[in-house]
């Protein structure tokens, strides 16, 4: 069963179905939870859908089950760089390229990661900014340490009812997890330069994992998490000493720079070079978007637009619903009844006057 969902999951990642084939992929990671491979692909659909944090959790779980799989890290790395993580990514591309050294793109890769770093850094002309100031500290994979396992408890507290918050001082964010009786071999913390992901996996009960993508960003080494009685305190090292708005990033909210005063004087505010030609973008997109939806389609275009509304405003089932129908009957069949859909296969129904073909390839 497990098999034949990857098969499927495969199918329709090809053909440019992602939420089908990331379904797919879930599907089968709770067949077999054990294979490296489902998450390494599952990541990879994560990717194209955005997911990012998540796409770093599943490489995560793909190189935990299999640590010489290289392309769970070139995974890892794909995600972390559109996150802008490239301190993260240039360390999982060279722990990629020692498992694979005859694979250009790591190399590729790593020299984009270096370049983008030094940006970061402030590698400018000197005209430019007499100084910049910066706490960019190379980033490591960090594994927790491992403790002594202690007995299993029974009063362990339900995933629904496990909640979480966040408090901070200038040098660091403490992030609370309020989970009682869970034994510290069964919780696992990794962090990225911008990135946490927790989860906590007890036998026989449900699994709980927080994956946030953070509002600023870490200094990975001096991360620790402690696993109390009735709570899992986690400490998390700010790069700069900037207030968080929130504990996760929002691109609503823009993460403040740290100036560096010594070189402002009292009269003059800071210049830095942009690229970006100002203007209320947010307003523009907006009116785009209004533009596209006023805009009066005929013939194919009508019927199209019409799907995609539909679409776009359905509920889970009823999308799921539609892709399932639609891959299926090779585009013959498009439904919204996941309950209909759900429990067969649907077959094909070509127009009056035609009848289907399968194609040899």
């Amino acid at each position: 069963m497990a098999s034949d969902l990857e098969i499927r999951a495969k199918e329709a990642f090809i053909d440019d179905h992602f939420e089908l084939a990331l379904d797919l992929y879930s599907q089968a990671i709770q067949l077999n939870p054990k294979n490296a491979e489902l998450y390494a692909d599952r990541a990879q659909a994560n990717i194209k859908l955005d997911n990012l944090p998540e796409a770093v959790a599943d490489a995560n779980k793909a190189i935990e089950l299999d640590p010489s799989m290289s392309k769970a890290y070139m995974r890892k790395a794909m995600a972390c760089m559109k996150l802008e993580e490239y301190q993260t990514a240039k360390a999982a591309l060279e722990s990629g390229a020692a498992l694979a050294p005859g694979e250009s793109r790591f190399s590729k890769l790593i020299k984009e990661c270096e370049e983008r770093i030094a940006e970061e850094n402030g590698d400018l002309p000197k005209e430019m900014l007499k100084e910049v100031a910066t706490s960019a500290v190379p980033a490591k994979e960090v594994e927790p340490v491992k403790d002594v396992p202690v007995p299993m408890t029974t009063n362990v507290v339900p995933v629904k009812d496990i909640k979480h918050a966040f408090y901070q001082k200038p040098e660091e964010v403490v992030v609370t997890i309020f989970a009682k009786g869970i034994p510290k071999e069964c919780v696992k913390v990794d962090y990225g330069e911008q990135i946490l992901s927790v989860a906590i996996e007890v036998p026989g009960k449900d699994a709980y994992h927080f994956q946030p993508r953070l509002f600023g960003k870490i200094i990975t080494e001096k991360c620790r998490y402690e696993v109390l009685s009735t709570k899992i305190e986690i400490r998390l090292a700010k790069a700069e000493p900037i207030h968080w708005a929130s504990l996760e990033f929002s691109r609503e909210v823009a993460v403040p720079q740290r100036v560096n005063v010594s070189s402002v004087t009292a009269n003059q505010r800071p210049v830095y070079p942009s690229s970006k030609p100002k203007g209320d973008w947010d307003k523009i997109e907006a009116e785009v978007k209004k533009e596209e939806k006023d805009e009066k389609v005929d013939g194919d275009a009508a019927l199209n637009k019409f799907f995609r509304d539909i679409y776009q405003d359905a509920d889970e089932d009823t999308r799921r619903a539609m892709q399932k129908s639609f891959v299926e009957s090779n585009g013959t069949v498009l439904s919204t009844n996941w309950k209909e859909v759900g429990a067969k296969k649907v077959e094909g129904s070509p127009p009056d006057g035609m009848e289907m073909k399968k194609w040899e390839y």
